[in-house]
C-alpha cells in the first residue's frame, strides 16, 4: 500500500513531511503536494508530520476523498520531486480548515 496525500494539503502545502520521507516520494504542485504510489514504501513517517492531517494510508482515506487517490497517481507523473521543506504558502493558515478545496487545486 501507499500514502495518500488528502484536500486538507490544498491551499497549505506544508512541507514537513518532506524532510522524513526517506525514499524522496512527494512531488510538489503550485499549491498542493502528493505522493508518488510507485516511490512510496509505506513507511508511515510522513502522517505525523502533517500539521493539517492531510496524509493518510490508501486504506484509510476517508469515501468522501478516494478520488484523491488517483490524483496522487496522476500528478506525481508530472509535478517535480521535493526533497526539502519550504515554508507554507503564504495564506496557510486561512485555509487549513476550509472543507470542499478541490476546485481550488493549481495543477
Amino acid at each position: 500500500m501507499t500514502h495518500v496525500v488528502t484536500e486538507q494539503c490544498i491551499r497549505c502545502r506544508y512541507t514537513d513531511c518532506v524532510d522524513v520521507c526517506p525514499v524522496d516520494c512527494f512531488r510538489a504542485g503550485p499549491n498542493f503536494l502528493v505522493i508518488d504510489p510507485d516511490e512510496c514504501i509505506d513507511c508511515a513517517v510522513c502522517i505525523p508530520e502533517c500539521p493539517v492531517n492531510a496524509i493518510v494510508a490508501e486504506e484509510d482515506v476517508p469515501a468522501d476523498q478516494t478520488a484523491y487517490i488517483a490524483l496522487n497517481a496522476e500528478l506525481a507523473k508530472s509535478w517535480p520531486s521535493i526533497t526539502r521543506s519550504e515554508d507554507p504558502l503564504a495564506d496557510h493558515k486561512q485555509w487549513a480548515n476550509v472543507p470542499d478545496k478541490l476546485k481550488y487545486l493549481e495543477r
